[in-house]
């Protein structure tokens, strides 16, 4: 089998039109790279993808190729739990099937054959409310007279309070997975070490009581506060001693409750705390990436790490521990106020698209995810190049032969102090856009991944830890996506400055779904300010990228911005009438940005740029305790009233 039949074997599309309307043909050489970095399987000539079992409605298997009769069993770790045998070319599965992920067992004449079966809720979490609306923010922006130079939880709890005040149900972050402590100026939220545990910068040291500060600190503190963007690189070398240090007096004098704490946390997290823990120290004692190490820790094994942790290592592994543990229970602490607090979403959590090739994921998860392997986007008419995010991502072969439990992981591990979690490029359920390393965006292919039982093990996370899943679908998806995780209970995620049609006019308001959040913009986009003062395009054209827009587009966007708020009788155009445009409209949720609240005028992010703009280093102009003064709160009351838990 040639390299091309072998890739439509494995639902590999090798040749594909671009958003120019070229034709795409892979190179071969980039082609067997892919291939090589793939799991192998042969496909099953039985059933051949996973089984899914919806609760409440009729599941059937058609078996063309068996040779009958046909024997069945789904096996769980307790042993058999279902089993039956068919004479016709088709199974149809018990409807009473208790929800979980099995391995099902097919045996004909000739083939035995084994895949996942899910059995899953017939859709996802839905949310226990009408509408309501959230404070979206980037956490490490925010100002406040105690923090150490970036926003973290004790922060966070002032924003639920400050969200409270003003009639919002919950508060929208950025990602804050872990990312790399040694490399603290690589910053970007979305290409996290992993996303599986937490940002320790996040951490509000002073709120641990074996934290005892000192004069020369204090005396640091003020420069870092006093900047404009957050210096991460003196952030982390005051945060991580004071970490350190508080870790030794913890060691020394542990009160009995904070101990019992730690090693619940320590249960609760298993053996991927333990991997996670076990990673820093070798990452950190080797110094280079993983797949350069010594053969024996290449791969991540338990009893290696047992005995790493037996070691003279045991300090280090243990202090990684208790700085998960930290962030888990400060930001659990922040969430649990938000459910004092009446909010009906409370935490609103961001979910990176893939991870770094040399971080922990990649490291414990090689089946399912490949280090070779760059997520991206063939050619547009924006990226004529195509683009490679240099993250690695799932692989379906590696998630099925896992029984999915690398996804479930990190569903869990997202949705654990969470309302509601946005899962970035939601199309990556379907398929993904692969660019093997050393190649360009061009030489890239679709993936087919296994759509459905993603859809079904995200209903079923999604149920169990009760948290609404959000899919971020902007631009050019297949027909019938937006359909098909609608029907799963996944929510749709919509951007009004996107929602305009041929003619550049903007969507009425009866345009909007009701399952999706709603907002003005994204963190890669412009501020409403810097929308309405060109100030985007000002920039982006200084730094010689083509804004992809000329002032005259613009000037025509601004006239129909004001021609849809006159059809809604709203008179005026700044961002409250726009908050109250999208407040009216029946989606269940809507964000408004901290920073359009604020008035600034530059974007958290500018794809495409990595040193030429600050990327998610701006900090807010004011402190938090001088936002309620600064916001036009009766304004913003007005606009969100109709979803407001003031009017409720």
């Amino acid at each position: 089998m040639d390299l091309f039949a072998q890739a439509k074997a494995l639902g590999i599309q090798t040749e594909f039109l671009d958003g120019q309307g070229h034709r795409r043909v892979t190179d071969a050489a980039a082609l067997k790279i892919i291939l090589d970095a793939l799991p192998p399987q042969a496909p099953g000539s039985l059933v051949g993808h996973p089984v899914v079992v919806r609760s409440g409605r009729p599941s059937r298997t058609e078996l063309p190729n068996a040779r009958l009769p046909v024997e069945w069993k789904i096996v769980a770790d307790s042993g058999v739990i279902a089993k039956g045998g068919s004479s016709d070319h088709a199974i149809d599965w018990p409807k009473d099937l208790p929800l979980g992920i099995y391995r099902l067992q097919v045996k004909d004449a000739a083939t035995t054959e084994d895949v996942p079966l899910i059995s899953a809720p017939e859709r996802a979490f839905g949310g226990e409310f009408d509408r309501c609306w959230l404070l979206a923010v980037q956490l490490y922006s925010v100002r406040s007279a105690r923090n150490w130079g970036m926003g973290d939880f004790t922060d966070l709890a002032s924003l639920i309070e400050l969200a409270d005040q003003l009639g919002a149900d919950g508060v929208g972050l950025n990602p804050l997975h872990a990312l790399f402590d040694d490399r603290p100026g690589d910053c970007s939220p979305y290409s996290p070490n992993s996303r599986l545990f937490l940002n320790a910068l996040y951490i509000d040291v002073e709120k641990l009581p074996e934290f005892q500060p000192d004069a020369e600190m204090r005396d640091a503190l003020a420069s870092l506060r006093a900047g404009d963007v957050v210096d991460y690189v003196g952030v982390a070398a005051l945060k991580w001693p004071a970490l350190r240090s508080a870790f030794a007096a913890f060691k020394s004098n542990a009160k009995p409750g904070r101990q019992q704490d730690f090693d619940k946390f320590r249960s609760e997290r298993g053996t991927l705390l333990s991997h996670f823990a076990c990673f820093e120290v070798l990452r950190h004692k080797f110094g280079k990436p993983w797949w350069e190490w010594p053969e024996d820790w290449r791969q991540p094994d338990d009893i290696r790490c047992a005995a790493l942790r037996g070691g003279a290592d045991a300090g280090e592994i243990e202090f990684v521990e208790f700085v998960q543990w930290t962030a888990d229970r400060q930001l659990g602490a922040a969430n649990d106020l938000a459910k004092k607090l009446g909010m009906k979403v409370g935490l609103y959590l961001d979910v990176a698209v893939g991870v770094q090739a040399d971080g922990f994921d990649a490291w414990n998860e090689q089946v399912a995810i490949s280090r070779h392997l760059g997520v991206g986007a063939p050619p547009d008419p924006l990226n004529t190049a195509g683009q490679s995010w240099g993250l690695a991502g799932f692989n379906a072969v590696g998630l099925e032969q896992q029984s999915f439990a690398p996804y479930r992981d990190m569903l869990r591990a997202s949705m654990r102090h969470a309302g509601a979690i946005r899962l970035d490029h939601v199309l990556g359920l379907k398929r993904l856009y692969l660019v093997p390393q050393g190649f360009t965006a061009r030489d890239g292919v679709y993936v087919q991944m296994p759509f459905e039982a993603l859809l079904a093990v995200t209903a079923q996370e999604s149920m169990a830890q009760r948290c609404v899943v959000i899919g971020e679908d902007l631009g050019t998806v297949p027909e019938g996506f937006r359909d098909q995780i609608a029907d799963w209970g996944i929510w749709s995620y919509l951007v009004m400055m996107f929602e305009r049609d041929d003619h550049g006019s903007f969507r009425n308001i009866d345009h909007y779904l009701t399952n999706a959040l709603v907002t003005f913009n994204t963190h890669d986009l412009s501020t409403y300010a810097g929308w309405r003062s060109f100030g985007d395009l000002k920039l982006k054209r200084s730094l010689g990228i083509d804004p992809g827009e000329s002032d005259e587009a613009r000037w025509h966007a601004l006239a129909m911005l004001d021609d849809v708020l006159r059809h809604h009788a709203i008179d005026r155009n700044d961002l409250y009438s726009v908050a109250n445009f999208l407040a009216r409209t029946k989606s269940r949720l809507l964000a408004v940005s901290l920073e359009d609240l604020l008035g600034v005028i530059d974007q958290p992010n500018i794809p495409g740029t990595v040193n030429e703009h600050p990327n998610w280093r701006r900090r807010l102009p004011v402190t938090i305790e001088e936002m309620t003064s600064t916001v036009d709160v009766a304004a913003l009351k007005a606009a969100t009233h109709e979803r407001s838990r003031a009017a409720t």
